[in-house]
């Protein structure tokens, strides 16, 4: 994944981030009604508004596992809690309770991370046996180049489908752009992104070395086939209670990690929903004032967090928590991304042709995902490692029927439908990283192919809109190698001015409101 975020950060920094900047919006789904036309906006919006809610409901179920599993409170009571101390200071604080809190939250999770493993090697007489165990149990497998596309993870998996995945989330989601378009300069927004980069990098290895640690710990009695735990979400928490539950704040530090992730992601999601819905909805149909304004989004964000409160108690029912998170983006998040990429690149393309790819892209991508959640792949597809309970200390029971445990099991956990069709073996069984590229390029390719039968491909686009020449690293670069003095001198003045940015009159003068902008491809831009 540290591939992948690398490749989503430089496409972030260097493709999308000049368009929206320069363009000077709120929402990032005004540049579709810029592009197109309004109703691709709306549809851009009503698609980020589902994928939003449903991903937002498992993100509160991820934590509401652990603390349930660490104190044993009712587990939809620990749900409701945790929406409304999300939906709480959304609503009071808005963006700006979102940015700080997150920086805060930030380092408790990478805290929580470094005590499970610090812990471990303690335990383990340090790391180096850590990993000796883990080598020889196959859990080091970084480099498996294996190309068929149905196998669940590999290298190729894992980078090409990771990183359109995560380039649908950092380069056109609205709870992840509008942090970036926050920042005073366009220097300071790219800045913001590799940062996160890296922080994605250290987010990272720590959740590899713990998951190392935890198998060291319990290779020879796997909790989950030990019925000691109900889910493989719950495995962490259950190490960290076995483990550093006599240390007085221990466990508190680690709920407090995992809620830390969740309430930055919630908290960031509430907002921008509230944001999306305002921008493109309201504000171009109803003439409002800013006061009415400020409550409406306020109302806006305590509606939609109990919305996603409600998701949450769905999300018990799709499997694992983060695959479950993952397939989301790919179903819906992959048609996006292919919504903007198509009016980006392609000034042929038309609003016709993009709502067309999208709207088969979609139907695509749910179609092969709610298969692939009916009919899960077969184990020769998803390969799970081997796990023991020959080293456990307890008696091991069955819950059901009188079938004995065998000493070395996987952990399959989902039960197979009594009927598989045969193209649960193919189609259904594509990775589920691999949905978001497909999707991306069925839209590119549906979209050109109806533009230019709809005889409207060579409509006038503002520069602005597109991907240019000029937005790329490597052509300022060869710009400014240009002999002829003049195209140098007016080049390097653009690019350096585009480079730097000027100061967002939203931070730098609060009097200026930008998001009053009536066209901002006709309106003076400060950048």
């Amino acid at each position: 994944f540290c591939i992948s975020y690398t490749i989503v950060a430089i496409a972030s920094a260097e493709i999308f981030l000049p368009i929206f900047y320069r363009l000077n919006i709120t929402s990032t789904y005004e540049y579709l009604g810029l592009r197109y036309n309004k109703a691709a906006r709306y549809i851009g919006t009503f698609l980020y508004i589902i994928l939003t809610v449903l991903y937002t409901g498992i993100v509160i179920y991820a934590p509401a596992l652990a603390l349930n599993q660490i104190t044993g409170f009712n587990l939809w009571g620990v749900l409701v809690a945790t929406g409304l101390v999300c939906t709480f200071y959304c609503t009071l604080g808005g963006l700006k309770a979102v940015v700080w809190t997150d920086v805060f939250q930030m380092l408790i999770m990478i805290s929580g991370f470094l005590a499970v493993i610090i812990r471990g090697s303690v335990v383990q007489g340090g790391f180096q046996r850590i990993w000796n165990i883990s080598r020889e149990g196959g859990r080091l497998n970084f480099w498996d180049f294996d190309p068929d596309p149905l196998r669940r993870h590999t290298f190729w998996t894992i980078v090409v489908g990771g990183s359109f995945m995560w380039t649908a989330i950092y380069g056109i989601n609205q709870s992840q752009v509008q942090r970036y378009l926050a920042c005073r300069s366009m220097f300071e927004a790219k800045l913001s992104l590799y940062l996160n980069m890296v922080g994605l990098w250290l987010t990272a290895v720590c959740a590899v070395l713990s998951g190392l640690t935890m198998y060291s710990i319990y290779y020879q009695c796997d909790p989950i086939t030990a019925k000691q735990v109900r889910a493989a979400d719950q495995l962490l928490p259950y190490l960290v209670m076995d483990f550093l539950g006599d240390y007085p704040g221990v466990p508190g530090l680690f709920v407090a990690a995992a809620y830390s992730g969740t309430l930055s992601t919630v908290s960031s999601s509430i907002n921008a929903l509230a944001a999306v819905t305002v921008e493109d909805i309201l504000k171009p149909n109803f003439t409002l004032s800013e006061k009415k304004l400020t409550w409406i989004t306020r109302g806006l964000s305590l509606m939609f967090g109990v919305i996603c409160i409600g998701m949450a108690a769905l999300s018990s029912l799709m499997g694992g928590v983060l695959q479950a998170a993952l397939t989301i983006f790919g179903v819906i998040g992959g048609p996006l991304l292919g919504f903007f990429l198509l009016g980006m690149i392609f000034p042929c393309a038309n609003s016709i042709g993009a709502i067309s790819g999208l709207v088969v892209s979609f139907v695509v991508t749910l179609w092969a995902g709610i298969g692939g959640q009916v009919y899960p792949p077969l184990d020769d597809k998803t390969r799970p490692l081997p796990v023991s309970i020959e080293g456990c200390l307890f008696n091991v029971t069955e819950s059901t029927g009188t079938a004995t445990v065998s000493t070395w099991t996987t952990m399959s956990q989902v039960t197979e439908p009594d009927f598989r069709p045969g193209i649960a073996n193919t189609w259904y069984s594509l990775s589920y990283l691999y949905l978001s590229p497909l999707a991306t390029l069925i839209v590119l390719i549906i979209g050109l192919i109806v533009s230019f039968l709809t005889g409207k491909s060579k409509q006038e686009v503002d520069e602005r809109l597109l991907i240019t020449r000029k937005s790329l690293v490597c052509f300022s670069y060869f710009a400014n190698k240009d002999d002829h003095s003049e195209v140098k001198d007016v080049t390097e003045k653009t690019h350096k001015t585009e480079d730097k940015g000027q100061e967002n009159p939203a931070f730098s003068h609060p009097e200026v409101n930008c998001s009053e902008k009536q066209n901002p491809i006709l309106s003076t831009t400060y950048l």
